[in-house]
Order: structure tokens, then sequence, then C-alpha cells
């Protein structure tokens, strides 16, 4: 092998390196994430039975018009708009507040930061079955509160009024700690020297945190926001363990509704349908996100 040849092969091989590097995770990709989209996509042209999975044949957009003069499926996407925007509100005012208290000093603090860690460390499973029992209308610990102060047991998973707050109150529990984690390390990666020359120049607690420390912690608001309401579309675990989407579709949202149109009508094609409502929602959530952090970047660099 000549000296000029050696040198060429070395350069090819730089140039094919990156390459050979990502070839492992798109394959991955494309194995267990773009084909079964790709499959999914095909199945919501389809009128496939679960009865007959390899058997249906294609009847283009049909199964979104049936949706499109489904009242039902309006109710499912209201139920999963409306759930994802009050956990994400909720979840991450709260996961907020937290990590302001907990980024403060005191005595005890990492025994208490374990301790509002804890929701989102637990399983969902484990999780829905706890609060199934505490929401139990006759031995659970949130009516024997009630009937001590003398006041009326609550249908708290069985009542339409009650069961989509019931749901809300167990999602937040879980979100909000991952959320106070995220907006902690946020907070304490804000330097104390402008804090400090904040509250030399006369600038008050709330003026301070307005102009210095949000600011500073608004990306990873805005990061794990959108997180918190990708994952409260796909959420199913919870909703599912605690009211199986009743009653009478109350706390029905689309990934639930997935599951009774595929395993309990044995509609394939009509459940791929919901799903690629859900992907089109999460996409706008996500897209949503692309132009206010586009936004706040250009108005920071102003």
């Amino acid at each position: 092998m000549t000296p000029g040849s050696s040198k060429w092969l070395s350069g090819k091989g730089k140039a094919i390196a990156p390459y050979v590097f990502i070839l492992p995770p798109l394959a991955y990709l494309a194995v267990f994430m773009f084909w079964p989209l790709a499959r999914q996509m095909w199945l919501s042209l389809t009128d496939t039975r679960l009865t007959n999975p390899n058997g249906g044949s294609f009847v283009g957009l049909e199964n979104y018009l049936w949706l499109y003069d489904d009242p039902e499926f309006y109710t499912t996407l209201n139920v999963t708009v409306l759930y994802a925007a009050v956990t994400v509100v909720l979840g991450v005012a709260l996961g907020t507040i937290s990590a302001l208290a907990i980024n403060r000093p005191f005595p005890g603090r990492p025994l208490a930061r374990a301790i509002m860690l804890f929701g989102w460390a637990v399983p969902n499973v484990a999780a829905s079955l706890i609060w199934l029992w505490m929401y139990n209308e006759r031995s659970g610990v949130f009516n024997d509160m009630l009937a001590s102060l003398g006041l009326d047991r609550v249908s708290w998973l069985t009542s339409t009024h009650m069961a989509f707050s019931s749901i809300v109150a167990v999602t937040v529990w879980q979100v909000a700690p991952f959320v106070m984690l995220v907006v902690l390390a946020a907070l304490q990666s804000v330097p104390d020297e402008v804090r400090e020359a904040a509250r030399v120049d006369g600038a008050d607690a709330l003026s301070v945190f307005r102009a210095v420390t949000l600011p500073h912690i608004l990306p990873s608001l805005q990061l794990v926001s959108l997180l918190v309401a990708v994952w409260s579309i796909r959420r199913f675990d919870i909703i599912y363990l605690l009211t199986g989407g009743g009653p009478i579709g109350s706390t029905s949202t689309l990934v639930v509704k997935i599951r009774q149109t595929a395993f309990e009508s044995h509609e394939l094609g009509v459940a791929s349908a919901y799903g690629a409502i859900g992907l089109i929602l999460a996409l706008l959530v996500a897209f949503v996100h692309f132009v206010t952090d586009r936004r706040r970047q250009k108005w920071m660099a102003q």
C-alpha cells in the first residue's frame, strides 16, 4: 500500500466514522419506533379488526370521518386536553413553589427533599393501588376523615363530578416532584452575585425573582411543561387503574379510548385513528413549545 492510498483510506475512514456511530441508534429507532408508527398510520386507513388482524382492507379516511361524526370522540378529546392543561398548570406551579421552598437552607432540608420526591419515585401501578385504597368510598382515608368531621362520604372515583378531579390530583402528586427536581437544579445555578447586586440596589424579594431568578429558570420551566404535557396526553396506567375511563367517559382520554376501542370493540382501524389524533396533539404541543422558545430567545437577545 502506497503512502498516498494510506492517506486516502485514513481520510475516508474519518468521513465514514460519524455514520458508523449513528447507524445503531438509527436502526433501533427504525425497528422500534418508525416502523410501528408507520404500521399504525396504515392501520388507521383500513377496517382491520382484532379478530382478523391481517384481513383488513383499505378504506382511506373513513375511520377519521367516522370520528368526525362521533360526539364521543369530541368528549374524549376535550377530556384529554383539559387533563393535560390542568396537570401542567398545577404540576408546574406546585413543583416550582416546592423548589423555591426547598432551595432555602433550613434544618432537615435533605429529609424534606427526599419526602417530597416520594411521589415521583413510586411506580405508577403501586401509586395507583395506594390511591385506589385512599379513595375507597367505604374504608378510604379521605372518607374516614370526612366522617370524623361529621361530613358525608364522597364518591371520589364513581361520581362524574369528582372522578376527573381525583385523577388530576394523583397525576399532580406524581409529576410535581419531578418538576421540583428540575427547577431546583436550575435555581441552584442562578449566580448569587446577581441576586445580591439586585438586593443592594433596593429590589425586594418579588422583584429579584421576577427580574433575576425567573429569566434564568424559564428555559427549564418551558421544557418541563412540555414533558408534563406529553406525559399527560399519553398517560394510561393511572387513569385506567383508578376509573377505567369512567364514569360515563368523564375520565376517558385518548389513550384509554384506544384500549377500549381496540380490545373491547375489536376495531383496530378506529383505534389506530385515535392514536394518530393523539400523535398530532402531542406534535402540536411540541410545536407550541418550539415557537415560544424561539420568541423567548429573541426577547433575551434584545
